[in-house]
């Protein structure tokens, strides 16, 4: 069972305030506030470069990352120039080329004794999947799984990531301009914006997201996938009976899990969020997590329901910045549950290890720093 470390003061105030990087933020709890900040970009900006995510990333990264931190209208026509990209997810193509690539990890996983999970499981899988969606070569894709599980926060100095995520961003718009193909990279460098190409900084803002957004969050929903069915072994059975429960176990999964905590707000003016007062340039903290745990929205929701209908979950943001990746997210879970539900048996714990995030305000529990498993397969 998750924990749920925002219940007390949902319950009470709505609202915590979370000291990050010597600001004192406050934190919105409740699934209605939540979603009604994430409407209101005029009072909740994200206009607000590097402050958009919590830790701010200003030391790690030096362009303003697209479209996420930008507001309405220009950030709808940021967005309209990468959301074809991200649309791929839809299509035949690329759903049978990440089907396919699911069965052969889950296969060979079978085959081993024991398997980790979060970096010889989930990391391949998500960056060779981005692949696909990019239209970008499985090479490219084993850079990328030489990163990490996240490109700032994972093993070495986030500046030192940083900057090399930076190079390569810098080495692939070179050859996309020197050998132009059908990929993502080239596409940015013939976009327009405005009646204009793309600055350079904005090609490599667009990049910068792409790579540095999604990957820890999808790594981690992976491993607490196979977690739970370690613990929960009947519920492999019963997406096994009728495949067509898969899509909603998929969306009560993201709620379940919701990998992303936070994301930050800045407000242009002075605002008082329930009863707390926020100077003009202060943050405010949109809580997905704690929004997909009210007990006002969700019956019982720190139990995972396959079940659930509806389920409003929030764990792909809300509003103008709902999640480009969300369609990409969901093939990959609702691919590895087909594939886990036809071919396995049972998940075996062997060791594991959860990843915390630690905060001054509060410690949560968010899928697996490693996720040592051995995999029983299914017998006809």
């Amino acid at each position: 069972m998750n924990a749920d470390p925002f219940a007390e003061l949902r319950a009470t105030n709505g609202l915590m305030v979370c000291p990050v990087q010597g600001e004192k933020i406050p934190m919105l709890l409740r699934h209605a506030a939540v979603r009604a900040a994430a409407r209101d970009w005029q009072t909740f900006s994200s206009d607000a470069p590097f402050r958009v995510p919590i830790p701010s990333e200003e030391a790690w990264r030096g362009m303003r990352q697209l479209p996420i931190e930008i507001d309405p209208p220009q950030h709808t026509e940021y967005r309209a120039i990468v959301e074809p990209y991200f649309r791929r997810a839809k299509l035949p193509e690329v759903i049978a080329a990440v089907g396919a690539m699911i069965r052969d990890l889950v296969g060979t996983a079978l085959q081993k004794k024991s398997v980790e999970i979060v970096r010889d499981f989930a990391l391949p899988l998500q960056s060779r999947a981005l692949a696909h969606l990019l239209a970008e070569s499985q090479s490219e894709a084993n850079t990328w799984i030489g990163w990490g599980v996240h490109v700032f926060r994972d093993g070495a100095d986030g500046a030192q990531k940083g900057a090399v995520l930076a190079e390569y961003l810098e080495d692939r718009f070179e050859r996309a301009r020197r050998e132009p193909g059908d990929d993502f990279f080239t596409a940015l460098t013939r976009a327009t914006y405005q009646n204009r190409y793309l600055t350079h900084e904005e090609m490599m803002g667009f990049a910068n997201l792409t790579f540095a957004g999604g990957r820890d969050t999808v790594i981690h929903t992976i491993s607490s996938i196979f977690a739970y069915f370690a613990e929960h072994p009947a519920s492999l059975t019963y997406l096994r009976e009728d495949p067509a429960r898969i899509v909603h176990a998929s969306e009560e999964f993201f709620r379940w899990i919701s990998p992303l905590t936070h994301i930050g707000r800045v407000c242009p003016v002075a605002t008082v969020v329930s009863g707390v007062k926020v100077q003009a340039g202060g943050r405010v903290s949109l809580g997905w997590a704690a929004a997909n745990y009210d007990p006002a929205v969700f019956p019982n929701p720190q139990e995972c329901h396959f079940q659930r209908k509806p389920n409003p979950h929030v764990a792909f943001g809300f509003g103008a910045h709902l999640c480009l990746g969300a369609a990409h997210a969901r093939l990959l879970v609702r691919c590895l549950l087909e594939t886990m539900a036809l071919r396995i048996e049972a998940v075996e714990i062997l060791e594991s290890q959860r990843h915390r995030e630690c905060e001054a305000a509060y410690e949560r529990e968010v899928g697996y720093d490693q996720l040592l498993v051995r995999l029983h397969p299914l017998t006809p």
